[in-house]
């Protein structure tokens, strides 16, 4: 039953992040089960944007439904199709638009998690832009048959460079991106660390005010609040020009926008979602993806949620046919329902191996021990509507681990305790007896 073979690091972080109710970052193509449906979906819309097309989705379901394992599951396949992601968690910090700069805070945050197949884990912008110099330069080299050392090779890539980027000019913003990236090529090619630095803090936003900006690059705008999502379109541009697929933006959290208590705040960042929903959907934005996870109440409220926002309500509400119990997985919203019972199976075995592997020890649990423990937590009462794999997968870590950690623990007897507890147990008949005598 155990002939995995994954590496220490990712068992490690599987084990650690499962057990304590996240979503792991790597390893997840080991503990994937399910939602076939919705992952093609998205392959589909992947395809789409590396011919130049653009994508948007809301991704919705409960608190532990399996959302930001999906996103993150999409992040990693997008990766191996040579992507360039970025994600964020929305919070009270960090939203679409704000008064503080909260819309800036996403995408300073955004392009902190900038990754790439070659640096997974964030922080790739420096990379992506070195990567591409090295391109141009081989190619260069190749053509004109020029070495390393040729004093030309230098000009000819300058004017390779500027031919991409003049190219963005005439796009919202693109003559100011174009410039700073000149500068960050001249800071390259020189060696002058400052000016590379200064470049790469107005490409992640973290200029505060146009006279800094303009005395240390000679550029008059900075990126703000209001421009940021341009700014992101350029992005989406400037990554296939240079060699990638497109560009794939993953936002969590959607409800933090539900949770606004400032009704023109909420609208505000409403209107930059729908700004975001137009330009994908209409053709105004170019190799990107733009996929929103969050909760049916950050949607479907019609008092505080986007369908509160008539303008986003009749473009995302159901249509007349789909309403009615077909499943459309092409509309702009994918709502995750509950695993099913094989695959909640499947997920247990798949998730005993990966304990048995990282703890070094034979696993003994047979697929009728997983059944019983899978009939038991979905036969709870209320467990259609409320049981996420999010609680299932917690529940098993916390028995696996009990079993693990003292051997002489039976099966048996754990899964009857838990039973008992679900069930009320003695504290049920105690709460009976507290209230036999209250009267109304």
């Amino acid at each position: 039953m155990n002939q995995l073979k994954i590496p220490k690091r990712l068992t490690t972080a599987l084990v650690n992040s499962l057990t304590a109710g996240v979503v792991p970052r790597v390893g997840l193509e080991h503990i994937a089960v399910g939602r076939k449906p919705e992952v093609e979906a998205i392959l589909r819309d992947m395809d789409s944007i590396a011919e130049g097309g653009a994508a948007f989705r809301l991704i919705t379901g409960r608190y532990g439904s399996g959302k930001s394992f999906l996103l993150q599951t999409i992040r990693n396949y997008a990766m191996d199709r040579d992507f360039v992601v970025a994600d964020a968690d929305l919070s009270p910090e960090r939203r679409l638009v704000g008064t503080k700069g909260q819309g800036l805070a996403t995408y300073r945050e955004l392009m902190s998690n900038l990754s790439t197949r070659t640096r997974p884990d964030g922080g790739a912008l420096e990379a992506v832009l070195q990567r591409w110099f090295s391109t141009i330069q081989q190619a260069v080299m190749q053509e004109q048959g020029l070495r390393p050392d040729d004093p030309t090779l230098s000009t000819e890539v300058e004017q390779q460079i500027y031919k991409v980027t003049n190219e963005m000019h005439a796009m919202v913003h693109g003559f100011d991106f174009a410039k700073v990236m000149a500068a960050y090529w001249n800071g390259y090619r020189h060696g002058d660390d400052d000016v590379k630095q200064a470049a790469l803090r107005w490409l992640r936003g973290e200029y505060a005010t146009k006279t800094e900006a303009r005395s240390e690059l000679g550029v008059g705008v900075i990126i703000d609040d209001d421009s940021w999502y341009d700014y992101m379109k350029l992005w989406s541009e400037f990554m296939a020009r240079i060699g990638y697929e497109g560009l794939l933006l993953f936002i969590d959290e959607g409800v933090n926008l539900y949770k606004i208590t400032n009704s023109v705040s909420r609208q505000n960042n409403y209107e930059k979602l729908l700004t975001m929903f137009n330009d994908t959907m209409q053709g105004q934005a170019e190799y990107l993806g733009i996929f929103v996870g969050g909760t049916p109440q950050f949607v479907e409220d019609e008092r505080r949620g986007l369908f509160s926002y008539d303008a986003l309500r009749t473009r995302l509400i159901d249509g007349r046919y789909s309403a009615v119990g077909y499943r459309n997985y092409t509309g702009p919203i994918l709502r995750l329902e509950m695993l099913s019972h094989e695959e909640i199976l499947i997920l247990l075995q798949k998730l005993t191996r990966i304990h048995a592997l990282h703890f070094g020890y034979n696993a003994v649990l047979v697929d009728e021990q997983l059944i019983r423990f899978m009939e038991e937590a979905t036969g709870r009462l209320g467990a259609d509507e409320l049981l996420t794999p999010r609680e299932v997968i917690r529940d098993f870590m916390d028995l696996l681990h009990t079993l693990h950690q003292h051997p002489n623990a039976s099966y048996d007897d754990l899964l009857a305790e838990r039973g008992s507890l679900a069930s009320g147990g003695s504290t049920a008949h105690e709460a009976d007896d507290f209230l036999a005598d209250f009267e109304l």
